[in-house]
């Protein structure tokens, strides 16, 4: 069996994947505040944050300058595309809060994961060194900074 190593995100995805490892973070809080029968608005107003704050302009960079080097027909952008999609319509549910808190926390775990280790590879094999610098200029790393208001996650 020949042992593979992963492959290295290049420095100019690195900051994208720093962003996912908070998105996964968002799912670990979500599971939390369910195992310590929080309520689910107090969760919801959180993920409304993070979703304005974070994962929004996440998901307008990704689809604006991070998809189209694949090419928006590509099988695997179109499946990240659906996948956005579908949370967006999740994060704007007023209803059925705490099935939607459930089925963000599931696909947006899943979606991150998908990204990581499927769509980032691939887009980072064909992408051109003029497109990882263009990528690098544009997306100027935001430091997370925590939505300290309700931490009932703690």
């Amino acid at each position: 069996m020949i042992a593979t190593e992963p492959l290295k995100r290049v420095k100019e995805l690195q900051s994208l994947s720093r962003e996912h490892h908070h998105g996964l973070l968002l799912c670990w809080k979500i599971r939390t505040g369910f195992a310590k029968n929080v309520s689910p608005l107090r969760i919801k107003n959180y993920t409304d944050w993070f979703y304005m704050k974070y994962l929004l302009p996440h998901f307008e960079l990704e689809e604006e300058h991070i998809f189209p080097i694949l090419k928006n027909d590509h099988e695997l952008v179109r499946k990240a595309l659906v996948d956005h999609r579908r949370l967006r319509r999740l994060f704007n549910q007023s209803i059925n809060i705490e099935l939607n808190l459930g089925l963000i926390e599931e696909e947006l775990e899943a979606h991150i994961r998908f990204e990581e280790r499927i769509l980032f590879p691939e887009i980072q094999s064909v992408a051109t060194s003029e497109q990882l610098e263009r990528i690098h200029e544009i997306h100027k790393e935001d430091l997370f900074v925590e939505n300290m208001k309700d931490v009932f996650w703690k």
